[in-house]
């Protein structure tokens, strides 16, 4: 929008960012919520269920070709990959582990060799769901969970589930055979479906429109010296540049909300996403939880709370598999798996390696403290039932609050090299390598330090 008096900001908000942007929003999904609903009302005719695998594999291939056009064979071939060796290994107890290896191969293949970089980074989230869907059923398939190999027809419906696979979620298997029964439309579907929609646009507007300008026009705490200097873009007081990586932050985390809500619409339209408890069908699927990412406990909260279904999916498929070895090196191995699953890039990679780090830190040092004090001060909130003696004291609260806020400036620390620069420079790895030092030298790589503060605190009170 440019840079503007305060005044003629609030004047041209509405006309220069808030309506384009939800006519943008709406104006690229559209098709993909209309066949989610053809999708969900043939699903209720009773057909054989050989047709209804048909008719999601054909909407989940028209959408991928609304969105990638051609290069959607990359998706295709990777999951013709995925069928072919789960058929050829279909004897085998270790499915999951070798799947898994083939699967991030062929990942890094794609990014170096395959393609240009920028058309394979449009693909990332649908390569990534199809991904996990084939290793999810690999595993559940060793751990008989799913007690044979899907058909083609099956296995393909799965995977290009038209409810997911642009936008994802992960679903597992037996949730998209769930789904394909058909349950009844119902008012609940409706309101969570309507409901998810209006999050996903409110939370792209202030992705957009609101967080980008929030210090020197909505918040201007520096009256308009903010302003200046963002015209500028040479700010050198240090609170201004955090309040800066806080704006970046805050952006990158409500256009990820955006998306986590948005895949809830399409999921629920498409008849997914729903639990069952004897008679009662409830449409609760929950990809995010913004309050627990912005009013965060802990970042052991954050990262569980910032994707659910991939969050699970990790838990189940990759910590729970190298648990084995030892809890540091299953929670490595758990971010780095997720790095490698986000692709070959060196801020994606920087970040999650850096959350791996800070997350067990701060997990065994709380766990520590909580045992010294007898304090419910633990990364997760006690359950009601705890053996803990301080639960409510003012202590126990200030000691949490403090944590609270080392997880917002961790937050604000690591989102600050996500910002719209970072979409240009991608197919420049060393630009992007170079932009990622640079912002975190900017604030003096104050995460890391205090991250090996908290890790000597730890060793000194064990």
């Amino acid at each position: 929008m440019g840079v503007f008096s305060r005044q003629k900001f609030f004047q041209e908000l509405a006309h220069g960012c808030l309506l384009p942007t939800a006519q943008q929003g709406l104006e690229q999904v559209w098709q993909l919520l209309v066949i989610c609903l053809l999708c969900r009302l043939i699903w209720m005719f009773g057909l054989p269920s050989f047709v209804k695998h048909l008719v999601t594999v054909a909407g989940g291939f028209y959408t991928l070709y609304l969105f990638f056009e051609l290069h959607m064979i990359w998706v295709v071939l990777l999951s013709l990959l995925c069928y072919l060796f789960l058929f050829l290994c279909r004897h085998s107890t270790i499915r999951g582990t070798f799947l898994s290896i083939t699967v991030l191969i062929y990942l890094l293949l794609g990014e170096l060799h395959m393609m240009d970089t920028t058309n394979w980074h449009k693909m990332r989230g649908s390569q990534m769901v199809v991904a996990m869907k084939a290793i999810s059923l690999a595993f559940d398939l060793d751990r008989g969970v799913v007690t044979s190999v899907p058909s083609p027809i099956e296995f393909m419906g799965y995977i290009y589930f038209v409810g997911t696979v642009i936008f994802g979620p992960w679903i597992s298997f037996n949730s998209y055979k769930e789904a394909l029964e058909g349950r009844k439309l119902s008012l609940s579907w409706l309101l969570k479906v309507s409901v998810s929609w209006v999050k996903s646009q409110v939370c792209l507007v202030i992705s957009n429109c609101v967080a980008p300008y929030l210090f020197p026009y909505f918040i201007p705490v520096y009256g308009d010296k903010l302003l200046r200097s963002k015209k500028r873009r040479k700010i050198r007081a240090t609170p201004a540049k955090w309040l800066l990586a806080y704006e970046n932050t805050l952006s990158f985390h409500f256009s990820n909300y955006f998306v986590g809500y948005l895949s809830e619409t399409t999921t629920t339209l498409a008849g997914a996403g729903f639990t069952e408890e004897k008679d009662n069908l409830k449409w609760d699927m929950t990809v995010s939880k913004p309050l627990n990412i912005e009013f965060p406990r802990s970042m052991v909260e954050v990262v569980t709370s910032w994707n659910l279904p991939m969050s699970r999916f990790l838990h189940t498929y990759v910590f729970k598999s190298a648990l084995k070895f030892g809890t540091f090196s299953a929670i490595m191995v758990t971010y780095t798996a997720s790095a490698l699953l986000h692709g070959l890039s060196f801020h994606l990679g920087a970040v999650l390696i850096s959350l791996g780090f800070i997350t067990y830190v701060e997990h065994v040092l709380r766990k520590r403290l909580a045992a010294i004090f007898n304090a419910c001060i633990l990364s997760k909130k006690c359950l009601p039932n705890c053996t803990h003696q301080n639960k409510k004291g003012l202590w126990v609260y200030m000691i949490n609050i403090a944590f609270s806020a080392l997880a917002i400036l961790h937050l604000t620390y690591l989102g600050s090299v996500f910002n719209s620069s970072v979409d240009f420079m991608e197919e420049d790895e060393d630009n992007i390598t170079h932009h990622t030092i640079q912002k975190w030298s900017e604030l003096s790589w104050t995460s890391h330090w205090v991250t090996f503060g908290c890790w000597i605190l730890y060793r000194l009170i064990l």
